[in-house]
């Protein structure tokens, strides 16, 4: 595993987790950014959480895995924890495409049950389909999020292919950085799997 995260030393840490719970601890990681962006994203990231991970896959080449990023609206495929994902506005595969995503879970104590539901609208700010490269921004949410903008991208290795998520953010509160680290890698390595099986078996 290799990841780059950088805080400000001033900055206060935190979050309500969103759907981490249910995630496997992550292996096969390493690092990595698509250039296009990462020109940008530097520019923005003091201050700023900053970090990478990626997933290799066996098999399956790129150009099987990057339809699977393609399909913005449907995370609930491959995301462990998100129950929706619909798109809410914009034209599917077009930058300005914006997707909901959300998670249920149940509360119970002695005298009830409460449901709470955790969401956030995420918008496709730019994809490019030659280098399989896509970059999004959360938009709204309820989870404590006040800036992130993420890049995906597939690349392609002997035997498979390589998928890239590499973030920046504004400090969390109530999230410490080395939980949504491991968030983030661990997400990445479940989506790798469950994509490497789907463009097996298919």
């Amino acid at each position: 595993m290799a990841l780059a995260i950088a805080k400000s030393p001033k900055t206060k840490i935190g979050f309500s987790r969103f759907i981490s719970d249910a995630l496997p601890l992550p292996t096969r990681i390493a690092g990595g950014i698509c250039i296009a962006i990462a020109i940008a994203m530097h520019e923005e990231t003091q201050g700023k959480w900053e970090g990478k991970a990626t997933a290799e896959l066996k098999g399956p080449t790129a150009d099987q895995v990057w339809p699977f990023f393609e399909d913005f609206c449907n995370l609930q495929k491959w995301l462990p924890g998100v129950d929706t994902c619909y798109q809410v506005e914009g034209e599917p595969g077009q930058p300005g495409l914006v997707r909901y995503c959300s998670s249920s879970t149940i509360s119970s104590d002695r005298s009830h049950e409460e449901t709470q539901v955790k969401w956030v609208k995420e918008k496709l700010v730019m994809i490019d389909r030659i280098e399989r490269c896509l970059s999004y921004e959360i938009i709204e949410n309820n989870v404590g999020f006040k800036s992130y903008v993420a890049t995906i991208k597939v690349l392609p290795i002997n035997d498979g292919c390589k998928i890239e998520w590499s973030y920046v953010a504004d400090p969390i509160e109530g999230w410490p950085v080395e939980d949504f680290n491991s968030y983030i890698s661990s997400s990445l390595q479940f989506m790798g799997q469950k994509m490497e099986q789907a463009a097996l078996s298919g």
